[in-house]
């Protein structure tokens, strides 16, 4: 069996978490969901998280080490945006070498046996219930939304208004190099006078 699809799935989803990751600004790591509610992650925890979380699974369960620190040496959120950027090139190095043989060989999956196959979409599920908590985070605080998986209120809405997917970057060095000089992502329509869910107000 070819396995290249999960190769290219964790292509795009290092670039999703980024992508996502870049819409927040500098002072909303503190934010959580409910203020006075610690059990909701922070802006900053949920970074944290992912990149900790990663590396463990990967290191843990599918045996790719990329010989560097989790977290970066400053918590902010450019040097988070750099971190997890290239750890999560290295790791995507590793798996682009990685043949069937590897990917269909039960590992330890906490108390049980799985395949590494199995345990990677595992993982890919979890960082995406992850970015889904982010964006929830980002409406909370008012911002707009580009793309992830597809259109946004904010870049025309629904699908079957034939609105446009519009990231904010074209390409991962891009998203760095934006963000470091505090350049503008790519500009929104936003959704006019079309509704932008399926049960608008009325």
């Amino acid at each position: 069996m070819n396995y290249d699809m999960l190769v290219d799935t964790y292509a795009t989803e290092r670039t999703k978490v980024l992508s996502v990751w870049s819409l927040f600004e500098d002072g909303d790591l503190v934010e959580r969901p409910h203020p006075e509610d610690i059990r909701g992650r922070s802006v900053r925890e949920q970074m944290v998280h992912q990149c900790v979380s990663e590396d463990l699974w990967f290191r843990n369960m599918l045996g790719i080490d990329v010989q560097a620190p989790p977290l970066p040496d400053e918590e902010t959120r450019l040097r988070f945006i750099e971190r997890y950027a290239k750890d999560s090139k290295s790791r995507l190095e590793a798996l682009t070498g990685m043949d069937a043989e590897w990917w269909e060989k039960d590992v330890g999956f906490f108390e049980v046996a799985r395949s590494r196959a199995w345990i990677f979409v595992r993982r890919m599920l979890h960082t995406s219930h992850h970015r889904g908590q982010q964006t929830a985070y980002l409406r909370m605080l008012g911002r707009d939304l580009h793309s992830t998986y597809g259109p946004t209120a904010d870049t025309g809405g629904p699908m079957q208004n034939q609105a446009p997917t519009i990231y904010p970057y074209v390409d991962i060095d891009s998203l760095i190099e934006g963000e470091a000089k505090g350049e503008d992502k790519t500009r929104l329509p936003g959704a006019g006078d079309s509704p932008v869910t399926e049960r608008p107000d009325t």
